[in-house]
């Protein structure tokens, strides 16, 4: 009995974590994990929207990083449709708006 009274004894002995608190500590491990949005400049933006141009005019194939809060995520194909007035652009049967768009690499 003594043992568990010095230092940490007390705490070690009792592992027991409720459901709450465990999902609890998920969701902030997983805030912690999140990623921002990365804010562009002009010449950036007018880089992208050339790469994308070019991509529908000559059927080149591009590389389209898109945001998502956790993960990276690639598009790769080439531009079938840009609609300006929605703000979206379709590669390869995925539609993407344009202020997910991250950058566009020619493949």
């Amino acid at each position: 009995m003594v043992k568990k009274l010095e230092g940490n004894g007390l705490w070690e002995s009792s592992r027991m974590i409720l459901p709450e608190h465990r999902t609890k500590h998920k969701e902030q491990r997983r805030l912690l994990q999140r990623r921002d949005r990365i804010v562009l400049d002009e010449q950036e933006l007018e880089q992208i929207q050339h790469r994308l141009l070019e991509s529908q005019e000559h059927k080149t194939a591009v590389k389209v990083r898109v945001y998502h809060p956790y993960e990276e995520q690639l598009v790769t194909g080439h531009v079938e449709r840009i609609h300006v007035q929605r703000k979206r652009i379709l590669v390869d049967g995925y539609w993407i708006g344009m202020a997910d768009i991250e950058a566009v690499e020619q493949c």
